[in-house]
């Protein structure tokens, strides 16, 4: 890699802080207006891109911020360290993010945003240890990243680019199913339903149970045997299951084993998270047997093997109607921390269809999620080439030889 040069980010381009200059931060008045505001949660939960938000400044909050244009790369400097996304479209955000523009004679964007991906641990390192974890404008100005010529930084932008982009895809591709399906459900299972249909209690046919209080001491680095453990953080707001969240592993011990999800399991959060991200009751199902192993304030619920009522599919499809969540977290205790009892989940009411309404018109639920969890299973591979490749690419251990044709070769050095 001796062409390669090291650089700092301000050599490459524009580096600065965003900007809220008002105190305190949130004033109804800098709220509601025509401009984005991206937060440090909206960062994290992006997979590449930033193409979607919840806030958006005024006018006023404006006057006290800046726009950003779409393509600026933000990367957070405190609570979550080092998450990175690139805006889709002009936008604000606060002090707690940085905001890198590139000089396109320089540096090609997307290669900053996989450098800094592959960075990513070793940015968060540097930002450990005080009493909120943060990295300093200053110190991150003075980071060099390895830089080779413009031409193969955009030959491996090109790459990673086409796996992300295909990636991006299914994952919109399966927004799309879920949302047929849960069309097909109100249809079907709700507006055509009629006195024939029974219903039963959640615990007449399904089992529910908690899962396991894990310590820090529990928690080993990630080796080949080792468990991922399913939090709270790993159900989607709408529902559904986070293929990328942060992740923890703990040892695959004979103790365990009552923890270990199966493939075909419901998991639902018993508790509201922080930050306002409301995910109490929501559900998603498990797609991967033997990965997962439970952590406390989750449920999980599978059908009773001699109650054979209904699928798994089209319980789940249930337990996700906006209906069902809104009616089961009525059902909430309040405090400090609002919480799901076991009580209240198993006393939930479910629709039986006859069976051949689940036969027929049932079908096309389950084959929706059977088309989602092969794209799954797509998904993970193409993020398993994307993360092998990049490190290679970073080391010079696999090298890019480019001509003056849109051709790439993959050579090892």
């Amino acid at each position: 890699m001796s062409e390669w040069k090291e650089c700092t980010l301000g050599e490459l381009g524009l580096l600065q802080r965003g900007r809220s200059r008002h105190r305190p931060r949130y004033a109804f008045h800098l709220y509601g207006g025509a401009y984005p505001f991206i937060q440090t949660g909206e960062i994290r939960e992006a997979k590449k891109y930033i193409d979607k938000y919840e806030h958006t400044y005024s006018e006023a909050g404006l006057a006290q911020s800046k726009l950003w244009q779409k393509g600026t790369l933000c990367i957070t400097i405190a609570a979550n360290i080092a998450e990175l996304a690139i805006l889709k479209f002009d936008a604000c955000f606060p002090d707690s993010v940085l905001g890198f523009i590139s000089d396109e004679e320089k540096v090609d964007g997307d290669f900053i945003y996989y450098t800094l991906t592959h960075f990513q641990k070793e940015l968060k390192h540097i930002g450990e240890g005080s009493v909120q974890d943060n990295i300093n404008l200053g110190t991150f100005e003075n980071i060099t990243f390895p830089i080779p010529s413009l031409k193969e930084q955009k030959a491996i932008a090109e790459i990673l680019s086409s796996l992300d982009d295909k990636i991006d895809l299914l994952h919109r591709q399966n927004k799309t199913l879920e949302e047929l399906a849960q069309t097909f459900f109100r249809q079907w299972f709700i507006e055509e339903a009629n006195d024939e249909w029974k219903t039963c209690k959640l615990e007449d046919i399904a089992v529910m149970q908690n899962g396991f209080s894990f310590s820090s001491g529990d928690y080993v680095p990630y080796e080949k045997e080792h468990l991922e453990v399913l939090k709270m953080g790993h159900i989607k707001k709408g529902g559904g299951l986070k293929l990328n969240p942060k992740k923890d592993f703990v040892p695959r011990e004979e103790k365990l084993e009552k923890w270990i999800l199966d493939k075909d399991d419901i998991v639902m959060a018993m508790t509201d998270m922080k930050d306002n991200v409301v995910i109490l009751g929501v559900p998603a199902i498990i797609d991967e047997s033997n990965k997962y192993v439970l952590n406390q304030r989750v449920a999980r619920i599978y059908l009773k093997s001699n109650e054979r009522l209904l699928n798994n599919y089209l319980l789940y499809i249930q337990l996700k109607d906006p209906d069902f969540i809104a009616l089961l977290q009525s059902k909430a205790n309040s405090g400090v921390q609002v919480n799901l009892s076991t009580q209240s989940i198993k006393d939930s009411e479910i629709i039986i269809p006859p069976m051949r309404i689940q036969e027929t018109v049932g079908k096309y639920i389950t084959d929706l999620f059977l088309k989602k969890e092969n794209n799954d299973l797509q998904i993970r591979t193409l993020e398993s080439m994307r993360d092998t490749l990049l490190p290679k690419f970073m080391s010079g251990e696999v090298k890019i030889n480019f001509g003056d044709v849109n051709y790439y070769e993959y050579k090892r050095v």
